[in-house]
């Protein structure tokens, strides 16, 4: 019945997916809090760069950003990623373009999160000496972050699906092999499903053990 997938590495290419998730998904999250830091600055000029940074990447379709990692980093202005070997360098390229990304849709995430924070408490936090950072990392940052578990989540699950754009530049995750499979055999719907289950399988217990931690977590008001 699925004589089809012999010879072909799905388990691998879905493993190259999972890494592309993880990785990017760390990133944005770290880009993310510091964007989400400076849209709520004190400083202009950084509030300013982080306004104009999410604005103007969400509203450019990823497409466009992967392939410029590939044809404007790579190509035009030699950014090699520290390697030479072309797939690694594709691979690396495509994490920083859904790193990216996401960062900007993370961004809006936790500052979402901050606002529900009371102003009360970060004026407490500095009539008692602390600092704007120090106010944000000990007092509003971890009741932040217990808000938006589960917009989190969800921008996690989008993530997963969005790794399918680095088939543009020949990252062989999973998109691309299915491509590939679709272009060697004959069996087009059975193909998809398998590759349909096979995100299923990676988004849904994700967001099942995320919904249940944000409910877990959630900050009682």
């Amino acid at each position: 019945m699925f004589d089809f997938l012999e010879g072909y590495d799905v388990l691998g290419a879905f493993w190259t997916t999972v890494q592309l998730t993880v990785l990017s998904g760390v990133g944005s999250l770290v880009w993310g809090v510091l964007l989400a830091a400076m849209r709520v600055s004190p400083v202009p000029l950084m509030r300013g760069f982080g306004t104009a940074y999410v604005n103007i990447v969400r509203n450019i379709p990823l497409t466009i950003i992967i392939l410029f990692t590939s044809l404007g980093l790579a190509d035009i202005f030699g950014v090699t990623m520290g390697t030479e070997d072309f797939k690694i360098q594709g691979f690396r390229l495509a994490v920083l373009g859904l790193t990216a990304y996401t960062a900007a849709f993370v961004c809006e995430a936790i500052r979402s999160g901050i606002n529900t924070v009371p102003v009360g408490q970060a004026e407490a936090a500095r009539a008692i000496g602390l600092s704007f950072s120090q106010t944000l990392r000990i007092v509003v940052l971890p009741q932040a972050f217990r808000s938006v578990i589960g917009p989190l989540a969800n921008v996690l699950i989008a993530l997963t699906k969005n790794t399918t754009v680095a088939a543009a530049i020949g990252v062989a995750e999973a998109a691309t092999l299915m491509k590939t499979m679709i272009e060697n055999e004959a069996q087009t719907l059975a193909i998809g499903a398998v590759f349909a289950l096979g995100f299923v399988v990676l988004t849904l217990p994700t967001g099942l053990f995320l919904g249940w931690l944000g409910k877990r977590l959630a900050v009682k008001r």
